[in-house]
């Protein structure tokens, strides 16, 4: 037969010659659909727009402004570019350039250091390629085949790739050629490089081979393509207002935290900082009264025969620190998580029925080992705290305990101006403890719990923690990025392998749940999600420095200090800029620091006991009474506000 049925995803079967490409199907639907036409889906699997179609199969179009085009867009850019490369230094040897999020990234071995110049004489030579127009055909060929290839072109990563992949059992792999190049690729790509218009190269960065710091270092070229201009003008400066609201600059430039070679990837908070961090701890610390929570201190070196116990050392060990005394002969393990010492807590009482749920909470350190190649500011770190908390109940008392939660969390992250928020349920990764019946009635119970109660929620699969399910917070910040802070965690492992008991109604020991929870999660992590969120603008309650006092001249220095007496002991954190600086200067730095309320005071306002004042970019509000504005910023403080109301003249 030469003829085959083609299922469209409407429903509808259509008939043609067998060979047809998925672009000629296109071309047959609509001139728009083939323009659009990157790749398709043939049975589910991607292939190249030009795969001919040999047998009856369903087939969708894979458009450049779907989130799957685009991603194939990325990746074929990141082929132009290594193409460029190559050309421009021919015995640069490439490694791996995968798509990613908002882009792509390809790591190159250079003997020069990639600069910003080199990077637009980059950019130039991939204009040419697109322009050049080169069709992108795929060749499938042996393992040893390409090896010979790619020794012939003195490319060491790609052999070491391709005998990974004999080492998995397969025996052939695809290839993409367009023009002279050729890389090794499952595909799919864009048809030609004229395709690929629109397109950025944004930094170099280093790279360790395979991501292992004992390999050797490369040159990560990331970068970014869209489907028109406009598009790509527009992330680029949603890329510059990122770069203004990284927490890594702002924490400098507020002086909030620094980080140091001597603990790596893990932050000193200075003073100011401090008192952000503080001030989270303590506002969950009101919350725990609330809440019926009891917080604990625990040790954060723990034998490592806890670990092999609750099952950490056998799913977790590799981001996790060991030390040992050799006087003792034993290895001891530092706590990654809370959880394994709060079950020791439980078991030094018995508890019956009416004991539960019985709520820990702890704020201890915890340390992580994550590879340099991962961390990042406060957002990815391996020394923090979590609001962390453990509740040990009845199956029964579970959905209650995870509806009070998910309240909790939603009406935490609306304190922080987070109202866009998502919900999903990670279900059970492929390495895990327990079986899968009981991972299946923890699903079953997360699942209901979230339905009961009409919340939406998306599936995670395969993303849950090695324990149990979970449920995950996600967040959408002032430029729609998206964060993952809170999660609820249900785990029917650990009582059983740490033999936790209590006392049914019945008489008979059964063992409880537990609920693993944290709200913002790593605090550091928040703080610096936090401060991107608001441009380190916090709201009054959190700020640092709530009220700045700036006298005109060195006459009006007492009176500064003075009322700055009153405002600290109205519990409001207050400081003078008594430097010899004209009083404009003083200003723009306080706006600089982000201070929400600054009072300048000179003969009159002292003559009326009054401050004359500003607000952070709204600037002179006029003159205040000195307890009027105490009685102000106490409100505002209390009540937690998002954001500073301004004070007018009509409100005084």
């Amino acid at each position: 037969m030469n003829e085959i049925q083609i299922t469209l995803p409407d429903g509808s079967t259509k008939a043609y010659p067998k060979g047809t490409t998925p672009l000629d199907v296109a071309r047959s639907i609509g001139k728009r659909l083939a323009q659009d036409a990157i790749a398709a889906k043939i049975n589910g699997q991607q292939v190249d727009v030009t795969r001919p179609i040999q047998e009856d199969c369903s087939l969708e179009i894979i458009t450049v402004g779907s989130d799957e085009g685009h991603e194939i867009l990325w990746h074929s850019t990141s082929h132009l570019m290594a193409q460029a490369i190559k050309r421009l230094y021919p015995s640069a040897q490439i490694a791996i350039g995968p798509p990613i999020d908002n882009g792509f990234y390809y790591d190159i071995a250079v003997d020069n250091t990639f600069s910003e110049e080199d990077l637009i004489s980059i950019e130039t030579e991939m204009q040419k390629i697109a322009k050049e127009d080169f069709e992108v055909e795929r060749e499938v060929k042996s393992i040893d085949e390409l090896i010979d290839l790619f020794q012939d072109r003195d490319e060491s990563y790609k052999i070491q790739i391709l005998e990974g992949i004999r080492e998995q059992g397969d025996d052939s792999a695809s290839i993409y050629w367009q023009g002279e190049f050729v890389d090794l690729c499952r595909g799919p790509h864009a048809p030609s490089t004229g395709w690929i218009q629109h397109f950025k190269l944004l930094n170099v960065a280093g790279a360790y081979w395979r991501g292992d710091e004992h390999n050797e270092m490369l040159q990560r070229i990331y970068g970014t393509s869209w489907p028109s201009e406009k598009q790509l003008e527009e992330y680029l400066h949603f890329l510059e207002e990122a770069r203004a609201r990284d927490h890594r600059k702002l924490g400098k430039e507020l002086d909030l935290f620094s980080f140091h070679p001597e603990s790596p990837a893990s932050p000193f908070f200075h003073p100011k900082g401090a008192i952000i961090y503080n001030a989270l701890v303590d506002h969950m610390r009101d919350l725990y009264k609330e809440y019926g929570y009891q917080e604990v201190i625990t040790p954060q070196i723990l034998d490592v025969d806890l670990w092999h116990r609750s099952g950490h050392y056998d799913n977790y060990k590799e981001n996790m620190y060991f030390t040992s005394q050799l006087d003792e002969k034993r290895e001891y393990a530092v706590k990654p998580m809370n959880c394994p010492s709060h079950t020791l807590i439980y078991k030094t009482d018995k508890h019956s029925y009416r004991d539960l749920p019985l709520r820990i909470a702890d704020f201890g350190r915890l340390h992580r080992y994550e590879s340099s190649g991962v961390t990042s500011g406060l957002t990815r770190v391996r020394s923090f705290a979590q609001d962390d908390a453990h509740i040990f109940c009845t199956i029964e008392q579970i959905e209650g305990e995870v509806h009070q939660l998910v309240k909790w969390i939603l009406n935490t992250y609306e304190l922080f101006g987070f109202s866009d928020v998502e919900i999903e349920i990670s279900t059970m990764p492929e390495k895990h403890i327990g079986t899968i019946e009981t991972w299946e009635r923890a699903e079953s119970i997360l699942k209901t719990a979230l339905s009961d109660k009409g919340y939406s929620f998306d599936i995670n699969e395969g993303d849950g923690a090695f324990y149990g399910p979970k449920i995950d917070f996600i967040v959408k910040d002032a430029l729609k990025r998206d964060w993952q802070l809170g999660t609820i965690q249900l785990d029917f492992m650990m009582p059983e392998r740490m033999d936790l008991t209590y006392t049914a109604s019945s008489g008979e020991e059964e063992r409880p749940v537990m609920v693993h929870r944290a709200i913002f999660g790593s605090l550091e992590r928040f703080i610096g999600i936090l401060i991107e969120h608001t441009f380190g603008e916090f709201p009054l309650w959190l700020s640092p420095v709530q009220f700045l006092i700036l006298p005109i001249t060195d006459d009006h220095h007492d009176y500064a200090w003075e009322i700055q007496r009153e405002f600290a002991q109205a519990g409001i954190r207050v400081d003078v800029d008594d430097r010899s600086e004209k009083v404009g200067a003083k200003i723009r730095d306080a706006e600089l620091q982000k201070v929400q309320y600054m009072g300048i005071v000179g003969d009159r306002e002292i003559e009326n006991r009054t401050v004359s004042l500003r607000i952070h970019k709204q600037g002179d509000q006029g003159a205040v009474a000195v307890g009027e504005l105490i009685e102000r910023l106490q409100t505002e403080i209390k009540e937690k506000r998002l954001r500073n109301q301004e004070i007018t003249k009509e409100d005084q």
